[in-house]
């Protein structure tokens, strides 16, 4: 009996020791491929390659000077940028959730244990559904910001997310996997 309860002790030990080795791997690890996607998103206007996302300021200000010329597409690039804006809500669940895992790693109950880890894993993701849902959803508005400004001004601007990844799309034909592509919290 001793010799079973020391064999489970070492298991829980050792599956404790990766996930948090995991865990910090991750947190502390390089992140560059992230960073080169968002900012390789490019629009072409008058054979020129515009960059949409630029690292020092909002998502999609790179086309602001072409859309500003027309006021509904200056809207929606405005209503762009506002939706795509640090939601502290989801900042604040994803800290609980990622609180209550780390509770779970070091706690000694194994009841509290296993309750806390399941609700700390729930919450992390449950929080990166919503807001990668809603950050999908946002784009829409920037499209509607492009095509509203080529209906009505020149020089047109060709942009289209979709073809600018080179990793193959995650899409098929009137459906779209959100969270195919990007496991980025």
């Amino acid at each position: 009996m001793s010799l079973y309860y020391n064999q489970k002790i070492k298991i829980e030990v050792n599956l404790r020791h990766f996930l948090l080795g995991l865990f910090f791997s991750y947190l502390f690890g390089g992140h560059q491929a992230s960073a080169v996607e968002t900012c390789s998103r490019v629009a072409i206007i008058n054979y020129q390659e515009i960059l949409v996302d630029s690292n020092a300021s909002e998502k999609g200000e790179g086309l602001r000077y072409h859309l500003e010329k027309d006021p509904v597409a200056k809207q929606y690039l405005d209503s762009y940028q506002n939706n795509s804006a640090i939601r502290w809500p989801n900042a604040l669940l994803g800290t609980a959730g990622t609180g209550l895992l780390l509770l779970g790693f070091f706690t000694t109950n194994s009841e509290d244990r296993q309750t806390y880890l399941i609700s700390g894993a729930a919450t992390v993701l449950v929080n990166f559904l919503v807001a990668r849902t809603l950050e999908v959803a946002n784009e829409v508005n920037l499209n509607r910001a492009v095509e509203e400004y080529n209906k009505r001004n020149l020089p047109k601007i060709y942009f289209n997310p979709d073809t600018t990844n080179p990793q193959g799309s995650a899409s098929f034909p009137g459906f779209k996997i959100g969270a195919a592509m990007d496991w980025s919290f």
